[in-house]
């Protein structure tokens, strides 16, 4: 699983042009978190569009995550990007008010979304594409908010797992502060990834590789070492998770109508 550094971010820097290039943009936009994943994303950013081109939201909860918001303002100092930070418990807390849960689940989507709603709100503002920042383990294990943190123009870090990231996070001079953070969706105090899934990234993406990159059977990936248990739950979270990872299915009728006599698309028989 080691990459080729300079290779990729030759490859990704190039992507994030191109793609904004055909659409007409010049500008990118990204939710920064303080954490490792925004971070990488943000030096591709600027190495791919200059930093004058480059925005960054800090979208924190109030006050629970500070130190994480405090890294946010001094990476983007020091990337010499343009930021905004924004409180959004105003808006979350309101609508709890009149919709309680006791569920940190619920209420942590609510607040994914609710990052990803100003996200779209200042690419429109800014002329800015938003460039998405979850890795390829997330987004095969599903581990992610669909239209919330998932949602974005373009991700230029979908197809590295979060080991992969962590090589490249260090090439690129990523703050060691921020490369040591355990980490987090920053969704309530003391939510971490590995703790909320169970595993550690070096286990998932171990096994992620076997079954996804080298298509090794699950029952071969089982006999190479790892717990039965555990592979199994791995490729039960990806399957389970495949909406996810797909464009809303739409049911095909136009090409089934002959004048006026319509052929179910669903009925293989007619």
């Amino acid at each position: 699983m080691k990459i080729n550094e300079p290779f990729v971010e030759k490859i990704l820097t190039e992507f994030i042009k191109a793609e904004l290039n055909k659409f007409n943009y010049r500008r990118g936009i990204i939710g920064l978190s303080g954490g490792l994943d925004s971070a990488v994303c943000a030096f591709l950013a600027v190495r791919a569009l200059n930093p004058t081109n480059v925005f960054a939201l800090i979208l924190p909860y109030g006050q629970s995550f500070s130190r994480d918001v405090a890294d946010a303002q001094e990476l983007a100092q020091l990337l010499g990007i343009k930021s905004k930070t924004i409180d959004t418990s105003p808006m979350v807390d309101a609508y709890f008010s009149r919709y309680p849960t006791q569920s940190r689940i619920e209420k942590g989507n609510k607040m994914a979304r609710e990052r990803m709603s100003i996200l779209y709100d200042f690419s429109c503002r800014e002329k800015a594409l938003i460039l998405g920042t979850s890795n390829k383990t997330e987004l095969l294990l599903g581990y992610g908010t669909i239209h919330g943190d998932m949602a974005c123009a373009i991700n230029p870090l979908g197809d590295l797992y979060k080991t992969q990231i962590r090589q490249l996070a260090q090439y690129l001079g990523v703050p060691g502060k921020i490369q040591k953070k355990t980490p987090s969706a920053g969704l309530w105090t003391g939510q971490t990834d590995e703790k909320e899934i169970g595993l550690t990234y070096d286990e998932i993406d171990k096994i992620l590789f076997q079954l996804v990159d080298k298509r090794i059977p699950q029952k071969d990936v089982v006999a190479s070492g790892f717990e039965k248990k555990t592979v199994e739950r791995i490729v039960r979270l990806i399957k389970n998770s495949e909406f996810k990872r797909k464009l809303p299915l739409i049911p095909k009728i136009s090409s089934r109508t002959i004048g006026h006599d319509f052929l179910y698309p669903y009925d293989r028989d007619r």
